[in-house]
């Protein structure tokens, strides 16, 4: 079954690749499973990949998860820290918050995937899960923001899995998954369950079952975070007489 899975999202990027003209792909290297996980396919495809590691204040650990997984794959990466740019940026700022301040790190860091884009004739590999974007856990216009998103249909659970197959190393499946956009944050403790919880009611409500109080909390949210899914919406006139 993983094996076919695998072999679907491969073949769905080759035809990516062939529709949009373009001749590979870039993404940002975070260290944690899901970018791991997303290289490892994308280097499937192609040779043509580059693999951004960006830090902005970030753990070391994360670094060196990164840039292992990178010598794994034998995957091309660009090390560009990102922190003087921030600092930089914030002075500027009036005060904020740390949700706030956390998601100009994600808009930031999309930015450079753009340009490295824009200079390769790449797409951007996005690499959200079902979990995540169900729930609109991403920044809007940072790592929300891509071409392609190959684990878009995988619950995290799923992703893991995948994870084991494509021979990802033991200590980033196991890792406690972050989007490390402040210190010591874990997605878990800022969403407020655990993975396991998360996918098994997301599944629950696929399904129309809505009953249990997580299952409403998390529907609560399903609808509160749709804007983030769709494009901007557009005040449509033509139908009147201006």
């Amino acid at each position: 079954m993983r094996d076919d899975v695998i072999h679907k999202i491969v073949q769905w990027l080759k035809d990516e690749l062939n529709i949009t003209k373009t001749k590979g792909f870039v993404l940002g290297l975070s260290g944690g499973l899901d970018s791991a996980v997303c290289a490892a396919l994308t280097k499937k495809v192609t040779d043509d990949c580059l693999g951004l590691i960006l830090p902005i204040e970030s753990d070391v650990h994360d670094l060196d998860d990164a840039s292992e997984m990178a010598t794994v794959i034998n995957l091309k990466t660009q090390y560009i820290d990102l922190t003087s740019v921030y600092d930089s940026l914030i002075k500027f700022l009036p005060d904020s918050n740390q949700v706030a301040l956390g998601n100009i790190k994600a808009r930031l860091r999309m930015v450079v995937l753009y340009y490295y884009a824009n200079l390769n004739n790449y797409l951007v590999c996005g690499t959200g899960n079902k979990t995540e974007l169900a729930l609109g856990y991403f920044t809007k216009y940072g790592d929300g923001a891509s071409d392609i998103l190959p684990l878009g249909d995988l619950y995290k659970y799923e992703v893991r899995d995948l994870a084991t197959a494509l021979d990802i190393p033991e200590a980033i499946i196991k890792k406690t998954p972050s989007a490390g956009l402040w210190k010591g944050q874990t997605d878990e403790e800022e969403i407020g369950y655990s993975y396991d919880e998360l996918d098994k009611t997301l599944q629950e409500i696929e399904n129309g079952k809505i009953e249990s109080s997580t299952a409403k909390k998390l529907k609560s949210m399903i609808d509160a975070s749709e804007h983030k899914r769709n494009p901007p919406k557009i005040c449509y006139l033509r139908h009147l007489d201006v």
